[in-house]
């Protein structure tokens, strides 16, 4: 699955040569003779697989079960390879007929091909656990695959008959079919700013301009085709939140949160610690930093266009793509060379695709593809100091990627809470290096109020996001909602979040409709907010004992999905589960306004 980032032309002679991506890595071409190899051997395999296991899960002895699982870890690979190739192609040109024909025709493909499979969680699921613990007794080599069968079997009680799974195991291509509308709906809005046509990525950059009128100009235009459009968005969102209130009544969940804290093996109560600590720090945190900002921007009230507007001490500035890949690198190579050189090869070998180009995907991701390849970065570069940050985030996935692909396809997959861990702090460390290399009070000051806007927008805003979808899919359970009724959902949250400095324009009530998680990943936003609070956490205990702190993130990041959080934070001495925790976190945030605070004196 392609995480997107919400943080977020060949060339440009303002940033240098961007790089494109070389996915020859994954296939030569859309007919390359590989890939009807590799679909015609996944029909095959996945009949054959079918053939050698259905029914027959209970019968194996630890040998063969281990030989079965690898097999069908080997199937996995597979597919993730196809889909890899047909994901990112169309992500590049999203508007692209034929690109969006080969990524439908992949995915009905690979789906018409893997039906068979079904079978094999729902067996698992219907072993008796002193069988397995057995089967892991006996072979030292299965037992690693033990973490997987424990997320699998997480789903147990919510498992339907075998005929029901394999019903819904094929219905998934329809609900692929709306996010892919919502895709091609948002790449192919058109803005125009001051008689300049721009992309939804050059409209929202502009809420970053110097320029109040420009910043306000983007704002109202971003509003009005949102407008045009609200009926499609709205539609989207209702389908997607019915189509999961559907499979959630059918599998019995409890709420509609569950199966994302499922698939993220965390447990509920730690999101709801994290959840209730960040909205207690609101006004701690942004109703403090924004009555700052407000002052700063000498403004008697603030508007939404004023947000992320820099701050007026500020330098306007572009950052060129080489000072960017070389602020970044020296960051990661000064807390360990093995992260530069990790990194490294994403700028030199075609994995990153950096340009803003019309019908480009917008936003940011990292993509891990699968564990015999390596991942892709997408950015859409604008040269702005925030985009060196989403770049050294980005980074930090493709790291965190690269060293968990050890653990093979079916363990190197990082559940979304951790999976942020190495992102956000690759950001950190590119923000230490920056605030080391400051020469004045006034670059200080800009460089914290930058970081400080981007750990609200990290924390602040995503538990925003996470409260409005909570409010949405319960709204959406008793009934249609109408796009105004999405609306004031949206507006009930950023009140509270952004506190009383704001005033809201007309029109900012559809400002939800382009945020690409809550279609592609429902509640996937609460982990930008856990990832930040764990990293800060992190890099306190770096800060406090630096000594053989470095090998002990390696093995973090190098373990993958292979361990619970519990686990992979004992060696910090931090436990996510104690309520405490998430205050150790925002502490760090509000450590960071004091210091504003205490500049103005």
């Amino acid at each position: 699955m392609i995480a997107y980032d919400a943080n977020a032309s060949h060339g440009s002679d303002a940033f240098g040569t961007l790089p494109e991506w070389d996915l020859s890595d994954l296939y030569s071409a859309p007919d390359a003779p590989e890939l009807r190899a590799d679909m015609d051997w996944l029909d095959a395999e996945c009949a054959r697989f079918a053939a050698d296991y259905e029914g027959k899960l209970a019968t194996l002895d630890a040998a063969a079960f281990l030989e079965c699982v690898q097999r069908n870890e080997a199937i996995s690979t597979k597919a993730g390879r196809i889909m890899s190739y047909a994901g990112l192609r169309y992500y590049q040109l999203t508007v692209d007929g034929t690109r969006a024909k080969f990524l439908s025709d992949a995915q009905e493909r690979v789906t018409n091909a893997t039906t068979p499979l079904v079978f094999f969680t729902l067996e698992l699921n219907r072993l008796d656990d002193d069988h397995l613990t057995g089967l892991f007794a006996a072979n030292a080599d299965l037992a690693r695959y033990k973490p997987v069968f424990d997320r699998i079997r997480a789903m147990k009680p919510y498992q339907l008959s075998d005929e029901m799974e394999k019903f819904l195991h094929d219905m998934g291509v329809v609900g692929d079919a709306w996010e892919r509308l919502f895709d091609e709906t948002i790449a192919g809005l058109g803005f125009e700013v001051n008689g300049e046509p721009l992309t939804i990525e050059g409209t929202l950059n502009l809420l970053t301009d110097p320029e109040r009128a420009k910043r306000e100009a983007a704002a109202r235009e971003l509003a009005r085709v949102f407008d045009a459009n609200i009926k499609t968005f709205a539609r989207v969102h209702n389908t997607q939140a019915k189509e999961k209130e559907v499979m959630d009544r059918w599998r019995k969940m409890p709420t509609p949160q569950t199966g994302r804290h499922l698939s993220n093996d965390v447990e509920p109560e730690v999101v709801q610690a994290l959840r209730d600590a960040v909205v207690a720090a609101y006004p701690r945190l942004s109703h403090r930093y924004y009555e700052l900002k407000r002052k700063w921007l000498g403004l008697d009230r603030m508007q939404v266009w004023d947000r992320n507007a820099p701050l007026p001490i500020e330098e306007p500035r572009v950052v060129d793509w080489p000072t960017a890949q070389a602020l970044v690198l020296d960051a990661y190579g000064a807390f360990d060379p093995r992260m530069a050189d990790l990194a490294r090869p994403f700028f030199d070998r075609g994995w990153i695709d950096a340009g803003v180009k019309p019908g480009k995907a917008p936003g940011a991701f990292a993509h891990p593809t699968v564990t015999e390849v390596h991942p892709y970065v997408m950015l859409n570069y604008l040269g702005k100091p925030r985009d060196v940050m989403t770049l050294a985030h980005e980074l930090g996935h493709g790291v965190h990627q690269v060293l968990a692909a050890g653990q093979g396809e079916m363990l190197s997959s990082t559940p979304l809470t951790l999976a942020e861990t190495a992102s956000v702090f690759g950001e950190m460390l590119t923000f230490r290096t920056l605030l080391d290399r400051a020469k004045t009070q006034a670059e200080r000051k800009t460089l914290l109020a930058g970081k400080v806007e981007d750990m609200i927008n990290t924390v602040v805003r995503q538990i925003a996001f996470y409260d409005f979808e909570c409010k949405l899919h319960a709204a959406r359970r008793e009934g249609e909602l109408t796009p105004e009724d999405i609306g004031q959902l949206w507006m009930s949250v950023q009140a509270q979040s952004l506190g009383p400095a704001f005033d809201f324009m007309a029109g900012y009530e559809t400002f939800w409709a382009y945020i690409p998680h809550f279609v592609h990943s429902p509640f996937y936003v609460y982990a930008y907010a856990f990832g930040d609070g764990l990293v800060n956490a992190l890099y306190a205990a770096y800060q406090d004992a630096p000594e053989g702190f470095q090998e002990k993130y390696f093995d973090m990041l190098k373990a993958g999905g292979s361990k619970h959080h519990r686990e992979l934070l004992a060696p910090f001495g931090l436990d996510a589960s104690d309520p405490r925790f998430w205050d150790k976190g925002l502490s760090m945030i509000e450590g960071f306004i004091d210091e504003l605070e205490a500049m103005e004196g």
